[in-house]
């Protein structure tokens, strides 16, 4: 495979020499695969040959090990050959991981990993929540073991007790000023006091020493854009360009089916069904699949980038980052950076927190204000209760003002 990179034979002979040897023709196999630019590519083989020959002669046929690779990032002179020279090291080590001895580093200790990891396990598989879902709870959770064994020192968590939980909980309430965080803290905290009862950790029902906080759902109306401006920042974009058929092709997919973040990542080519004009949604937020519809628009857009300009790799995902190695998003900010950079290219106002999600609000609000059934659009947004669909409604002023009844003062 270094064939295709490079055409001298004595440069090839050159790059096969070394401790790494053959493995080098896998190591470039692995950059076409991924859809890494020659260029790209070329550079990283080029310093994996040096390792190859620095390790060479400190190894010999033996195993690499961690005293080479430190000792070769070294003698680097400037950072950026460094960190160039680390990374095209760490893909050695994903392709040829025979060819190096394990890393011996010894994981800082965890005074509270036993227990976390028992509450972990009690969240996926007790309660049977989402790994998302647990990350904050987890986080929480940690924050009130430290508080716990910065204020109540050797003391066991069996000896916790209300006067307790209302001090953490003041504290934990000082440092936000959101009512929608501070909601959060709260149920934070009830969720890991329930673990712990639930354990035989602590064996009070400490929950009911846990304030509720005042968190009005429906008192704000949800950020959105003016249908008109979603649609003058898609025509804006240059589809001569293979991302900007990809943006274009995500920002319809995204405004016209509702889409969240997550759920347009995860998004696969067998999903997209062409001749019925419909998108399968698998595993959403509510546990269970859906169907949306795909519009002509939209389902053109999106034939057009997986026909021109999707990279050629084996991911079924069918958004894929162009920044070598090809590759599905992994984060929900690659998503919504997109999406805010389009917006922001064709003069549009936006909130503060303006992504993928704004395109959803838009949507909901789009089809209310089209008098579409309230459950037809919680339908289509994958909504389990309708309560949640329900915040749009405020923002339908002429269907309200149809059911409204009249002052009692206007009667004669």
């Amino acid at each position: 495979m270094l064939d295709f990179y490079f055409k001298y034979p004595r440069v090839l002979r050159r790059l096969r020499d070394g401790a790494l040897g053959n493995e080098m023709d896998r190591i470039a196999a692995h950059f076409s695969d991924l859809g890494y630019n020659p260029v790209s590519a070329k550079i990283y083989i080029s310093r994996l040959a040096k390792f190859s020959e620095f390790a060479a002669r400190g190894a010999g046929t033996a195993k690499i090990d961690e005293d080479v690779v430190d000792r070769f990032l070294l003698s680097l002179r400037t950072e950026s050959p460094r960190v160039c020279a680390r990374t095209a090291i760490g893909h050695a080590r994903r392709v040829a991981p025979e060819r190096f001895s394990a890393p011996c580093r010894r994981a800082p200790s965890d005074p509270d990993g036993s227990l976390l990891a028992a509450y972990q396990d009690h969240l996926l598989r007790v309660r049977g929540l989402e790994p998302k879902t647990c990350e904050g709870l987890l986080t929480s959770g940690r924050r009130i073991l430290v508080w716990l064994r910065d204020n109540l020192p050797d003391q066991s968590l069996a000896k916790m007790t209300g006067e307790h939980v209302l001090a953490l909980v003041q504290h934990f309430l000082s440092l936000t000023a959101n009512d929608s965080t501070r909601s959060a803290v709260t149920s934070y905290v009830r969720a890991f006091l329930r673990f712990l009862r639930w354990s035989g950790l602590n064996d009070q029902d400490l929950v009911r020493f846990v304030p509720r906080t005042p968190c009005w759902r429906l008192a704000h109306l949800p950020p959105r854009l003016a249908w008109e401006d979603i649609q003058r920042a898609i025509d804006a974009i240059d589809v001569t360009t293979p991302s900007g058929m990809r943006d274009r092709a995500l920002m319809l997919v995204l405004a016209t089916t509702g889409l969240r973040n997550k759920e347009v990542r995860a998004l696969e080519l067998q999903d997209i069904r062409w001749r019925t004009a419909e998108v399968l949604v698998r595993r959403t937020k509510g546990k269970r699949d859906r169907v949306v519809p795909l519009l002509n628009e939209a389902g053109a857009a999106l034939a057009n980038y997986i026909l021109h300009a999707r990279p050629k790799v084996g991911s079924p995902q069918v958004f894929l980052s162009y920044a070598p190695p090809a590759r599905p998003f992994k984060f929900p900010a690659s998503i919504s950076r997109i999406v805010r950079s389009r917006l922001e290219r064709s003069g549009i106002e936006l909130p503060s927190a303006a992504g993928a999600h704004l395109l959803r609000h838009s949507l909901a609000t789009q089809l209310v204000r089209r008098r579409r059934p309230i459950n037809e659009v919680a339908d289509l947004l994958g909504h389990r209760s309708i309560d949640t669909t329900a915040i749009y409604v405020k923002v339908a002023l002429p269907q309200l003002a149809d059911v409204a009844l009249p002052f009692p003062g206007d009667a004669s």
